[in-house]
Formats: structure tokens, sequence, C-alpha cells
């Protein structure tokens, strides 16, 4: 793991603290100057204690008893392997099987001081952009960036529409020959929610369970998919994670993950953490993948900030993002990509 904040002994010692579970500051002195060298005990000290400020470690017990530990924070941010984790078959994986009631609490601190800066700058690029638009200009932008994210957002989920046909189906209501009825519903529904999430751009500023379900009915409208929270269980391809079967705990994780949200300053967090808490929830039986991108983009917009296109996105990557967290509550990967996401968004549209 890399963090702007840490220098190189630093990242040392968090990849022993990591790797060993819980270790004294004597065993720890004692590899690190292994590895770098001669360093003082007073240097390691206070290496230990950034690492606590950060929210990296935790320290347990008292006196010589003291030990360091990976904190919950650390196993959210930490870099993983991904090409190697997904090599290791789906029954062999060590996994978070059942629902994690505390990542509420824990999902916080996401993106770096760095990372932030580099958002807003991105953002600030944007804006700039919006500025010098013609009115003209930004309705095909808009209208081209819809096409664009209602076509990959519909492949993630298995549609087999390749973006000339969904511009077609958009702009010409001309459905595709040789593809079904629902996919072309499927594509229309995203057309239809995005509008309403630009419309009703400020009133995602808070989020609300009752906001999340408005999406979610109209992603779903006409296929066959069931409205409201679910209250049966649900299984998810190429894992063991398996979220809450029980509709009370349900509706209580999505005000939860509501809260959450609101609570959170940054507006890439807030996205973030939306989009990662409504996939792992998993509170509809089915469209939960979908509802979540259309509610990032709606936090988003509603601060003034660029929507995803996702154009470029390799939806094999994203669903490899999405499974670690579930089985690691790891946001790493997807944050990686959320970030190349944003950087592509503002450098292709809205010129």
């Amino acid at each position: 793991m890399k963090i702007s904040e840490l220098n190189k002994r630093q990242d040392a010692i968090l990849a022993f603290i990591s790797e060993k579970g819980a270790v004294s500051i004597g065993q720890i002195v004692e590899y690190i100057q292994k590895d770098l060298g001669k360093i003082a005990r007073i240097t390691i000290s206070r290496d230990l204690e950034k690492l606590l400020k950060l929210n990296l470690i935790e320290r347990q017990g008292a006196g010589r008893a003291v030990a360091y530990q990976p904190s919950f924070q650390y196993s959210i941010v930490k870099e993983i392997d991904v090409e190697k984790y997904f090599t290791i078959d789906i029954d062999k994986r060590e996994i978070k099987e059942k629902f994690n009631f505390n990542i509420f609490e824990k999902l916080t601190g996401i993106f770096t001081e760095a990372e932030k800066n580099k958002l807003a700058q991105l953002n600030e690029i944007y804006r700039k952009k919006i500025e010098n638009i013609s009115a003209e200009g930004l309705k095909k932008e808009i209208e081209r960036l819809n096409i664009d994210f209602s076509w990959k957002s519909s492949k993630i989920e298995g549609n087999t529409y390749d973006l000339l046909e969904t511009e077609q189906l958009i702009k010409n209501s001309q459905p595709a020959v040789g593809h079904t009825q629902e996919e072309a519903r499927m594509i229309l529904n995203h057309k239809v929610a995005l509008e309403y999430i630009r419309e009703s751009k400020e009133s995602f500023r808070k989020i609300t369970v009752k906001k999340i379900k408005d999406i979610h009915a109209l992603l779903t409208k006409d296929l066959e998919v069931a409205k409201n929270l679910r209250k049966t269980l649900v299984r998810i391809t190429g894992t063991k994670y398996t979220p809450l079967d029980n509709e009370f705990q349900i509706k209580e994780a999505l005000e939860k993950a509501c809260q959450r949200v609101n609570a959170t300053e940054n507006v890439f967090e807030k996205a973030v953490i939306l989009m990662l808490l409504i996939a792992y929830i998993q509170p509809f039986a089915d469209g939960n993948k979908r509802t979540s991108r259309l509610s990032g983009n709606a936090i988003l917009q509603s601060f003034g900030c660029c929507p995803l296109s996702y154009r470029s996105m390799d939806e094999v990557e994203y669903k490899k993002a999405i499974l670690l967290f579930y089985e690691q509550n790891n946001v790493a990967y997807f944050k990686e990509l959320f970030l190349k996401q944003f950087e592509f968004a503002v450098e292709n549209y809205f010129e």
C-alpha cells in the first residue's frame, strides 16, 4: 500500500504489522533495523504515532504488553493484487461471507489528501468547461454522455446493444434488430432515470431511502422486477458473500447507508460510499448495481461535479472491484477505477 503521507520506512512498518497481525515495538524495531539498517527506537515510535493518527494501525494493551495491529481502516484502503486475488478459486478464497454491520462507521477516509486535491482540480476544469460552453453545446454533450452511460451501464448488466444501436434507440426511438424488448427497455429506462436526476439534482444533496427507491423504480419499470425493498434471499454470481435476507434489516441498513453518506463531507467520498453500499446491501431483488451507479452520479451532479459515463470502463474489472468490496470490504480497486473514470469524463465531455 502506498499512501502519499507515508515514507519508505513507514510503509515498511505498516506492511510488517499487516503481515504479522499483532506485534510489539521491539519486534518492529528488530525487523526495520534488519531491513533498513540502524534506526533509532524513538524514530520508529514517531512513525507508529503517525500510523495511529492516520488510523492505519491500532494499539492494544498497556505497558510492556502493548501490541500494534492493522486497523479496520487499513483493511478498507490497502492495495490488493487484484490479478492474484482472482486466480484463487471462489470456494478457496478467505472472505467475509456475511454482511458486516460495522461497515457504516468504518467506511471513512477513502481518499488521501492528494487524491482529493486531484479530483478537485479535475472538477475545476469541468466547471470552467461548463461556463464556456453554449447552451446548445451543453445540451448535446449531456445527451452524448447519457447515451454513453446508458450503453455501458446496460452492458455491465449483460445487455447486448452496441453503442451505435443505443444511440439510435435513445435519439430516434428505434430498437435494434436481433435484440429483445427487455434490452431496449433497460436502456430507455436509463435515459429516463438520468433525466430525472438531472432535473432534480439539487434534491440529491441529501440522500434518502425514498430517493434511492425512486431511481430504482425508474430503472426497472416494465422489466418484471419486484418493486420496493426485497423480502427474499438473493445470491450473487461469482462470490460466496451473502447479503442480508431480512427485510427489516435491509431497510435499516439502507437508512444507515444514507446517514453515512449525508455525514460525509467530501462529495467524491459521498458518491463512492453510496455506490458501494447499495451494491453491498443489495436492497432490491434486481437492478442494485444500476441503481448504485445512477445514485453516484446523482450525488456528483447535485454538488456541481462532473458525472461519470463509464464509457471506458472494463466490465470485468468493474465487477472485480465490486466483488473485492463484498468479500474483503476493500475499496482500493473501486477507488482506482473511480479516479480513472472521473478523469476520463472531465477530459472527454463538455468541450
